[in-house]
């Protein structure tokens, strides 16, 4: 009787827990859906001295916590940039980075900040949140965009000083193919199941309400910028 042999993983599916469906990085890309072995999260210049001037700013570093507690979880990497420190301050100790390195940078782009880690060919998706969306937040969503890197924009976590601005630059960065997202909504794409191992790791994360800034809704073209 012939042998009967099955065919091995094919070459670049992810390798996943059990009860979580396999998804081909490149096609996970092509949904918009992000991996944890291929993401990295970015957190964009939530500085002292954006405490008393951007909308709802308490509120943002909250959410971030949460995206940043979630991917510790998750064992997607984060990355923090401190846009021109000696001027702007520190990053504010309640977003729980104190761990990590920062990374100064005079640049509004973090892309020239995060070059050696960017240059990993495994990175394929950005999580990114901070400050000001018109500036750092958008400048690095266009950089990123330009390698070809997936964006996703956690919009509960993004702010500037108008809402104008805000508003407008999340309109752009869609225009410029990223994905507009939330905390929430994030940490259950790169869970993908309820079965996943972590799941209940995450669950207090995303049980509790996060906490209302007022913007997904707010500002002259809402979060989404129009249609």
């Amino acid at each position: 009787m012939t042998a009967v042999t099955f065919p091995r993983r094919p070459a670049g599916v992810a390798r996943v827990w059990p009860g979580v469906p396999r998804c081909a990085p490149m096609a996970a890309a092509r949904l918009g859906w992000p991996l944890p072995g291929s993401s990295v999260l970015f957190l964009c210049d939530l500085q002292e001295r954006f405490r008393g001037s951007v909308a709802a700013f308490p509120q943002i570093v909250a959410v971030a916590a949460r995206l940043l507690q979630g991917c510790r979880i998750l064992g997607v990497p984060a990355l923090v940039t401190e846009q021109r420190p000696e001027v702007l301050g520190p990053t504010v100790p309640e977003l729980g980075a104190q761990d990590l390195p920062r990374l100064p940078k005079s640049a509004f782009s973090m892309a020239g900040a995060a070059a050696p880690l960017l240059g990993d060919p495994k990175i394929r998706s950005v999580l990114l949140c901070g400050v000001e969306a018109h500036a750092c937040v958008l400048q690095t969503a266009l950089e990123l965009r330009a390698r070809g890197l997936d964006v996703h924009v956690a919009a509960d976590a993004v702010s500037s000083r108008s809402q104008v601005e805000r508003a407008l630059a999340l309109a752009r960065m869609r225009q410029a193919g990223a994905y507009l997202s939330t905390c929430e909504s994030l940490l259950l794409l790169l869970l993908r199941d309820a079965a996943h191992p972590k799941f209940r790791q995450i669950l207090p994360l995303i049980k509790e309400p996060p906490p209302d800034t007022g913007l997904i809704l707010g500002g002259p073209l809402g979060a989404l910028g129009g249609g």
